[in-house]
């Protein structure tokens, strides 16, 4: 890269990155047009005032998130103001949104957003990382109640019992896995260093004079703080309750916002189908490459509540309308603070005392 090119994008980073969203933006919109007509069709169909609900259980979605990180910060010494959590977390959800990474740009924009004299990178990403532990164990316990329900009802088959067990093991060993490898100094670096390579080498095919994009360096130093704060959080364990709770809180507000859909169809349906659905359909999004999981969503999710007996007849209008909905609701407001953020980058994004 020239140095003419590095001095044009120091100058217009913010107006290159504005222009990534619009036109990221511009793909989600056009990736669900087709949902978006189907809705506004549909809506003569539902019950209004059923689906008003929507708007206090999303506000209590984010309202659990930032109290979720709002406790994981004060255990590693950080009291940050909830009100500019609550804005962070609205951020992330649209940077989540529009740039399909499975979440992997929203942990580096929220790095890059808590970044000041007292969060370092190696602290936020714990902290990211922590929560989405947090969300991943509290599902956990939202599975086996799924199941249980449906259980209740006769709609547990086999293909039903199976992806609900694989789940679960999954969400179990992955746990294990991440306390194991962030457990240990030597484990941490090994494992970091592994994938810092691998990426260096990935991005070396298409820069040939850059065998080192990633600072390993810096990345070793950024390592060693994220397992020093891990032990600090590991010496709070107790204090880990709260986080736990809020992330259930999380979960459910979530599965509640596709069932109050339901409600508005005038059908109650078997929560415990929902929620695995849900979960199946979260997880397979986290790997699509289209913005949202945009189609692998709305596909496993009717065939997962198929599967514990709600009839795709019903379920494809709902999930549908869900998503649409969901996504009116929270992008346009987290959309205006990530655009704020981005005019303000030189200015601490959330008090830290």
């Amino acid at each position: 890269m020239s140095s003419k090119t590095t001095a044009y994008l120091k100058r217009h980073w913010k107006l290159l990155i504005n222009i990534a969203t619009v036109i990221a933006l511009i793909v989600l919109i056009l990736a669900i047009h087709k949902e978006i007509f189907s809705t506004f069709s549909n809506l003569h169909k539902v019950d209004f005032w059923a689906l008003l609900l929507l708007v206090p259980i999303e506000f209590w979605n984010y309202h659990a998130q930032a109290k979720l990180y709002q406790n994981l910060f004060r255990i590693v010494g950080n009291h940050l103001d909830y009100k500019s959590l609550f804005k962070i977390s609205l951020e992330l959800n649209f940077v989540n949104s529009v740039f399909p990474s499975g979440g992997v740009t929203g942990i580096s924009y929220f790095g890059a957003r808590m970044r000041s004299g007292k969060i370092t990178g190696g602290r936020a990403a714990l902290v990211q990382l922590m929560k989405l532990m947090m969300i991943f164990v509290s599902f956990e316990l939202l599975l086996i109640l799924g199941l249980f329900f449906m259980a209740i009802v006769g709609h547990v088959s086999g293909l039903t019992l199976l992806v609900g067990g694989s789940l679960s093991t999954l969400l179990v060993v992955g746990t294990f896995i991440f306390v194991f490898i962030i457990g240990d100094s030597k484990r941490i670096n090994a494992a970091f260093l592994f994938v810092t390579r691998l990426l260096n080498r990935l991005i070396h095919v298409v820069r040939p004079k850059h065998p080192e994009t990633i600072s390993i360096e810096r990345f070793h130093v950024t390592v060693n703080e994220l397992h020093d704060n891990y032990k600090v959080m590991a010496e709070h364990r107790r204090e880990l309750n709260w986080p736990l709770v809020h992330a259930f809180e999380a979960n459910l507000s979530e599965i509640l916002a596709v069932y109050v859909v339901y409600i508005a169809f005038g059908h109650w349906v078997n929560f415990g189908a929902v929620i695995v659905a849900y979960a199946v359909a979260n997880f397979a999004g986290l790997v699509s490459v289209l913005p949202s999981g945009v189609g692998i969503y709305e596909a496993l999710m009717t065939a997962v509540l198929a599967a514990g007996g709600i009839p795709p007849r019903l379920s494809i209008p709902v999930v549908v309308m869900y998503r649409v909905l969901n996504t009116l609701l929270q992008l346009p407001p987290g959309y205006v603070y990530y655009h704020r953020t981005l005019h303000r980058a030189s200015e601490e994004p959330a008090h830290a005392t």
